[in-house]
């Protein structure tokens, strides 16, 4: 397994009058492959999850462990765990900051001391993986388009061939076309590099097309872990936490109010079409 968490909290001012829990005892384990998405209201604790998963935030109690090493083990290695559980924040601008796009994804491999040959290849490999060519590398990535923007951040991460990539929020202001192309993006990265995948997201649509397994956050915890058929089956309390199942769950159900059986497990437009087209030919 990659990633076992293990009782977590975080408490944020802790022994003092602002004392609040970010996180509430959570458990959760990551096998190696997985494409899961991460959902919960704003507050709901799941950015502070992820960012305990590199070590950018350290536990109040609890553990978590990376192929089963404790990453709070004295002498861990979190350069280590860095290269290997990358996170992309959800303004690409808050990592990028190189004057051009190249030099900006060399800067990772260049921190683990490769020598230079080696992190250029790694740095032309990555861009090349996300879509960028030669004629990216010498523009600054601060006059790039947003969705160019979040292509070389995440460049800049695979750069250090992690075994886990977080993505936060990484379609937040994008057109329905700049977020197709980063979730296809993200998929093909899943499938071709076997990478796993932990995708933070308020969009219930997306989650429903692209992950395998959901994981749903309230008030620090972890509330509901499963397929997205299973999880958004609660869409009545998922309502009551402030989210919300996709749309077309919500169709599904008025149709079937409407006495057409068609399955309640249908999460996306394209499973609609198909138990619509297979009722018509009944």
């Amino acid at each position: 397994m990659a990633i076992e968490i293990k009782n977590l909290n975080h408490i944020y001012g802790q022994d003092t009058i602002f004392q609040q829990y970010a996180l509430k005892n959570v458990n959760l384990t990551i096998e190696d492959g997985e494409f899961i998405g991460l959902i919960g209201h704003t507050g709901s604790g799941k950015s502070t999850l992820t960012q305990h998963l590199n070590g950018l935030l350290k536990a109040t109690d609890g553990d978590i462990l990376y192929n089963g090493e404790s990453i709070y083990r004295e002498g861990y290695s979190m350069k280590t765990l860095r290269s290997k559980v990358g996170l992309v924040f959800q303004y690409p601008e808050h990592q990028l900051f190189e004057v051009d796009v190249f030099s900006d994804v060399c800067f990772g491999p260049k921190n683990l001391g490769l020598s230079q040959d080696e992190i250029e290849t790694r740095a032309k490999e990555a861009l090349d993986l996300v879509g960028l060519d030669e004629s990216f590398y010498k523009q600054s990535p601060f006059e790039l388009s947003g969705g160019q923007k979040r292509r070389v951040a995440i460049a800049g991460v695979l750069a250090m061939k992690p075994e886990v990539l977080i993505l936060d929020e990484p379609t937040a202001g994008l057109d329905p076309k700049g977020r197709d192309d980063i979730l296809g993006l993200v998929e093909k990265l899943h499938k071709e590099q076997n990478i796993t995948i932990i995708l933070v997201s308020h969009s219930m649509e997306d989650v429903a097309k692209y992950v395998s397994r959901l994981v749903v956050m309230n008030q620090g915890e972890k509330v509901f872990d499963g397929t997205p058929k299973d999880v958004f089956r609660h869409y009545k309390e998922l309502e009551a936490m402030g989210l919300a199942a996709p749309q077309i769950t919500y169709v599904v159900h008025a149709l079937r109010a409407r006495g057409i059986m068609i399955s309640e497990d249908v999460t996306t437009v394209e499973e609609a079409r198909d138990e619509i087209l297979k009722l018509w030919r009944k």
